[in-house]
């Protein structure tokens, strides 16, 4: 028995209108969900480090390695798998700070082929000798979108540099990036020497 070709084309096109019955509602639009935690901080003040801040409350703080000149700090955040990174220097005298103001700007120079722009803003407090710069780096692809350096322009450095473990899709991450933002904002306005 041989099939005609026509009818065959006739009977899957059948097929296929009686397939697509019953009534049709489009979804509507979905969003992402997150549910960000309260702002709570609390004063993160050990003898470990040469200073102190206040810290979100369900941050973690892991210590990697401190010495008298250097630490290495994570502020993780595990329920939005997000990190700060912080790096402590201990300057010997201030004619050292150039060089280590410019090593952070090389640091941030790495994000700016996947940028679309860089916000730099100054922070000052002079009665808390503490002086910072902030560098929101715009973009969808932007691995680290905010990224800090502070000092008391004498002895103390610290550079910092907020991630999420995901891959970069910043518009989606946008409420999640501006939580932690708003975390590293409060961490230099609390951030004094020892």
């Amino acid at each position: 028995m041989t099939i005609n070709p026509r009818m065959l084309i006739v009977a899957v096109v059948a097929l296929l209108l009686a397939s697509c019955g019953g009534d049709y509602a489009p979804k509507p639009a979905a969003y992402l969900r997150i549910d960000l935690p309260a702002k709570d901080y609390a004063l993160l003040d050990t003898a470990a480090l040469p200073f102190v801040f206040e810290k979100a409350a369900d941050c973690q703080v892991v210590v990697k390695q401190t010495s008298r000149l250097e630490s290495w700090i994570d502020l993780q955040y595990p329920s939005l798998d997000g990190v700060v990174f912080l790096t402590y220097r201990r300057m010997a005298n201030p004619s050292e700070l150039p060089g280590q103001v410019d090593t952070a700007y090389r640091l941030l120079e790495q994000h700016f082929n996947f940028s679309s722009g860089v916000e730099e803003q100054a922070y000052e407090n002079p009665t808390s000798h503490l002086y910072a710069t902030t560098y929101h780096i715009k973009g969808n692809r932007v691995a680290s979108t905010y990224q800090f350096w502070a000092t008391d322009s004498v002895r103390h450095f610290l550079r910092g540099a907020m991630y999420i473990n995901k891959s970069p899709n910043n518009d989606s991450l946008a409420p999640v990036l501006d939580y932690l933002q708003a975390d590293v904002d409060h961490l230099i306005e609390t951030l004094s020497w020892r």
